[in-house]
């Protein structure tokens, strides 16, 4: 388990700053387009809202996997003895593994069938918006892995 959670931390650490990469590069053209060119590009914003989408979903994620990244405040955690820390860590995995399957995978899944089935699509990129909204349902797949991931570290600890 160990080497597949390395394996997909590293894959979304890498997605993230190609992400961000790539809107960078579409603000930097879009400013370029539209004071020196003079003519704004359609794509861009859509392209920049889309790639926010998906760095916040993913970001997420990535955060849950690195479980010490999370913003949290942690005074009344600090005040328990160590094994019942360590219980409501777990349990505090276990309700983030519920919430992503719930809302992350059935609803994300949902939406996704919903606007593939619609047909709905992107009015600049043409992109079929099912695809934009995959990102949910699949992170919320990650977010349930690396829930359990802390869950057996919290065991062997």
């Amino acid at each position: 388990m160990e080497k597949i959670y390395q394996i997909l931390n590293k894959t979304v650490e890498t997605l993230l700053v190609v992400i961000f990469g790539l809107l960078v590069i579409d603000v930097v053209w879009q400013v370029i387009s539209r004071y020196v060119v003079g003519r704004s590009s359609s794509f861009t914003e859509e392209f920049a809202r889309f790639s926010l989408i998906w760095l916040t979903v993913i970001g997420a994620t990535y955060i849950n996997g690195q479980k010490e990244g999370h913003l949290s405040m942690d005074f009344l955690l600090s005040k328990l003895s160590e094994d019942k820390k360590r219980k409501r860590q777990k349990m505090i995995q276990v309700l983030m593994a519920l919430f992503a399957l719930v809302v992350m995978v059935v609803g994300g899944g949902n939406l996704v069938y919903t606007t593939l089935r619609l047909g709905q699509t992107s009015p600049a990129l043409q992109l079929p918006l099912g695809y934009v909204y995959a990102i949910v349902p699949f992170c919320g797949l990650l977010i349930i892995f690396f829930s359990i991931y802390n869950i057996r570290k919290l065991n062997f600890e």
